[in-house]
């Protein structure tokens, strides 16, 4: 697959050998003791994905063949490129935003997926939605790449053209027919969502095949499953913005997903100013609210992402409210002219282990 303009930067795996004595460590609340893995070894498997690159470590049941969860993996990750690749001139959303006006009935797996999506969208009011795909593509973050140097910004007139196709209030679904109608020229995109779909779909894989303990990374998005054999969680680190003055944060995936949405993963600096590649519908430009990064807690890590895009779109004022309101998990840090300053949810917060 062609690499997207998406793919962020690798997530850092931290564990007990390398803590230090000054880290802040989060564990979630669990309501009894997690289930004893299946044996006492752990396997560790990689590959190349969605543009990115995806990690799993497992313990893996009695008797198990490596190879078959590794193919499992990749076979699960292939189905998810051929439904929702904006790359792949075959996939189904290609074929979805090449359409003419007109009733298009979906799979089941793109149904799915573009329903929850529209549900997260009506719940933070548009601040994540999948039909921003002009838009996407008009900033230079889309399968046409990125706008040459040569270029101006996007104009206004050519903004209104992609925003009058957008907007997740516009898409209209014929649920009977399990069916999508294409008003013509609106493009689908499920960049703020699909890696975090990827991994859900992944972990509910490798539990259905026996590995019920196991750590999925794709892109920078997390989930973990059960404990280690030594009954150590998967321990992983949160990003930390470049300047943080913060101490390192590791936290414990125990049945747990996390995902981070931040302004350095993907831009391009225009007459000396940063153009994130995270897109607010509402302006269809570049967000420039201050946030540098948001990072959420889910149980799914599809929600996790969509929530960390809608987060970011939301600014350093609403996003907390928005979170708060939700009950999320979730780290915000912000640029201001005093430095970064950092924000936590109340259920964020109560994550920290003070011991």
């Amino acid at each position: 697959m062609k690499r997207s303009a998406f793919a962020p930067s690798p997530i850092l795996i931290g564990g007990p050998d390398d803590s230090r004595r000054d880290d802040r460590v989060l564990i979630p609340p669990m309501t009894g003791a997690p289930e004893r893995p299946p044996s006492d070894l752990i396997w560790s498997l990689s590959g190349e994905t969605m543009g990115t690159t995806w990690s799993v470590r497992l313990v893996p049941p009695p008797g198990a063949a490596q190879g078959d969860f590794a193919a499992a993996v990749e076979e699960e990750l292939a189905r998810i490129v051929a439904v929702f690749s904006p790359w792949e001139v075959d996939s189904e959303i290609c074929r979805f935003n090449a359409a003419p006006a007109g009733t298009w009935a979906l799979s089941d797996d793109f149904w799915a997926l573009l329903t929850q999506a529209l549900d997260l969208a009506d719940d933070v009011n548009g601040a994540v939605d999948p039909s921003l795909g002009a838009l996407v593509d008009l900033w230079g973050f889309g399968p046409p790449g990125p706008r040459s140097v040569l270029l101006p910004l996007p104009s206004d007139e050519e903004v209104e053209a992609a925003r009058a196709v957008s907007g997740w209030q516009k898409l209209r679904l014929h649920r009977e027919a399990q069916a999508a109608i294409q008003i013509g020229g609106m493009k689908l995109d499920f960049s703020g969502i699909a890696k975090g779909h990827a991994v859900d779909r992944v972990s509910d894989r490798l539990s259905a095949l026996g590995a019920t303990s196991h750590l999925v990374e794709i892109g920078g998005e997390l989930k973990g499953r059960g404990v280690k054999p030594d009954a150590q969680p998967w321990w992983v680190e949160i990003e930390a913005v470049a300047g943080s003055p913060e101490p390192r944060t590791v936290a414990a995936l125990v049945d747990l997903a996390m995902a981070t949405s931040g302004d350095g993963r993907r831009a391009f600096t225009h007459g000396g100013r940063l153009y994130s590649h995270t897109l607010d519908g509402a302006t269809g430009r570049p967000v420039d609210n201050g946030l540098a990064q948001v990072t959420v807690f889910d149980a799914s890590a599809m929600r996790a992402d969509a929530l960390a895009t809608a987060l970011t779109v939301l600014g350093p004022i609403e996003g907390p409210e928005m979170a708060e309101a939700l009950g999320l998990a979730a780290h915000f840090t912000e640029r201001t002219p005093d430095g970064l300053i950092e924000r936590m949810t109340p259920a964020s917060a109560a994550m920290l282990d003070d011991a």
